[in-house]
């Protein structure tokens, strides 16, 4: 093996740890990213481009979390120019969030950020969390395997199911 593949995964990790960074305010999009930045995410309606837009968001995600940290549970995952960050995002509820009101809660949820490099940059990104669980660790949804989750599936029409 060459040195130079062997540096890659390392350089890969510095990458998701800049980006990470980028989310949280302890870093700048500007370090991880293109200019033309193409990102979506659950959370949004569009797909979102430029790394204003982007770092749009991710200042709104503060605002509504403030403590907000996220820390990397792998190493990153890489083929080519594509490459998988994973990550667990903790904080505190203490913002609106879309329609969501502040709930003073906690919320500890993992999730993933799929991306397309071009220069050793984040060109494109897709993020994916588990938002059924931080709406239950937010107290917006019922708890999975309980009654409530049986009422809820029984009103969208998956009948009863205990």
């Amino acid at each position: 093996m060459s040195a130079e593949l062997e540096q890659e995964p390392a350089e890969l990790d510095r990458l998701a740890q800049r980006w990470l960074a980028a989310w949280t305010g302890g870093g700048s999009f500007t370090s991880c990213s293109t200019g033309d930045i193409s990102y979506e995410d659950p959370l949004l309606r569009v797909p979102l481009t430029g790394i204003d837009a982007v770092e749009t968001h991710s200042a709104q995600l503060r605002e509504a979390f403030p403590d907000m940290s996220a820390e990397p549970t792998a190493p990153t995952l890489f083929r080519g120019e594509l490459a998988c960050f994973a990550w667990q995002l903790s904080g505190t509820h203490r913002g609106d969030i879309a329609f969501v009101p502040a709930t003073d809660r906690q919320v500890c949820v993992h999730g993933l950020h799929y991306v397309e490099l071009s220069d050793g940059l984040v060109r494109r990104a897709r993020g994916f969390i588990d938002l059924y669980e931080a709406a239950v660790q937010l107290g917006l949804l019922p708890e999975s395997g309980g009654y409530g989750q049986a009422a809820m599936m029984l009103l969208r029409g998956f009948g009863l199911r205990l």
